[in-house]
């Protein structure tokens, strides 16, 4: 299947009618006729329902073209955004991230690069492990995560050890009091993210694991938010790094571990051997600023 295979779909869909298609197309319709059997030959399934007064939608057609469209739309904006980095001569420098660490320094380190007017910000929402894969593709620069990972062509920088807190609903057993682990062990858990593994999950697990300690999982989520959310509604407990604390959210209590040896890192990864460049000099002497303040206590 070709990029042009998709952008002529896109056409016959919007015009339902492939000889108004064509003409758009500045191609003859027998031509075009061809492309759209073809797609529907790879496809494996008919995208058309042909009569004499035009196109109709199959099912598969609908959903093939409501997908298309996000593509070709994502697509266009690339390669827009492509030619506006090339004009500006600006360098492109991606960050990834876990949620959990957009509740501490990193939107500070965010908005310093912004503010830098040779730098072109991307920013990505990705697991630790898919961090990992991110920066050996050369799709970002830095990555901010919570999970050791040993490659051969990534380096990892413990930038602190962040203590784990308990998250509960409100009024709960333990709301107000520092539990330990085995008294943690006692309540339905909630883990995240459940994919991709490893990830939190198997960390948190791995805590009660160690001390001999079976829990029970409740539910399984892959944001930190959802996960929240079934705090709220009473489906269980889950553990937090502190700064996620710093949300604030009706009907949920954050308390600290009777345990405050039960840490968990945040992590930066960078590809290992690579000559850095002003752009990562200047993130590095931004991060080293963060994480003085962050040990000091100035902010959380």
């Amino acid at each position: 299947m070709e990029l042009r295979h998709l952008r002529y779909f896109r056409v016959v869909a919007e015009e339902l009618n492939l000889t108004r298609a064509a003409r758009r197309l500045h191609m003859a319709q027998p031509p075009l006729t061809r492309q759209i059997n073809n797609l529907e030959e790879e496809l494996g399934v008919r995208l058309f329902v042909r009569s004499p007064r035009g196109l109709a939608f199959t099912p598969a057609g609908q959903f093939f073209h409501e997908h298309t469209l996000q593509i070709l739309d994502k697509l266009e904006a690339t390669v827009a955004a492509t030619r506006r980095l090339a004009r500006s001569k600006r360098q492109l420098f991606g960050v990834g991230f876990v949620p959990s660490v957009f509740y501490g320094q990193l939107p500070r380190l965010v908005r310093e690069l912004r503010q830098k007017d040779d730098v072109e910000l991307t920013l990505a929402e990705l697991t630790t492990v898919q961090q990992i894969q991110a920066l050996k593709a050369g799709r970002i620069d830095m990555g901010f995560g919570r999970l050791r990972i040993d490659d051969e062509e990534v380096e990892q920088e413990v930038l602190f050890e962040e203590p784990m807190m308990v998250a509960l609903p409100a009024g709960h057993p333990l709301d107000g009091k520092t539990p330990s682990l085995s008294e943690l062990a006692e309540f339905p858990l909630i883990i995240y993210p459940a994919k991709p593994r490893p990830s939190l999950a198997d960390m948190m697990l791995g805590l009660f694991r160690r001390r001999g300690l079976k829990v029970r999982v409740s539910q399984e989520a892959n944001e930190l938010q959802t996960a929240l959310g079934l705090v709220v509604s009473g489906l269980g407990i889950t553990l937090v790094p502190e700064q996620v604390s710093q949300l604030t959210r009706r009907g949920i209590v954050y308390s600290y571990l009777a345990d405050t040896n039960i840490t968990c890192p945040i992590l930066c990864s960078r590809r290992k051997g690579e000559a850095p460049t002003e752009v990562m000099l200047a993130a590095n002497a931004i991060l080293d600023i963060l994480v003085e303040n962050r040990r000091s206590g100035r902010y959380p």
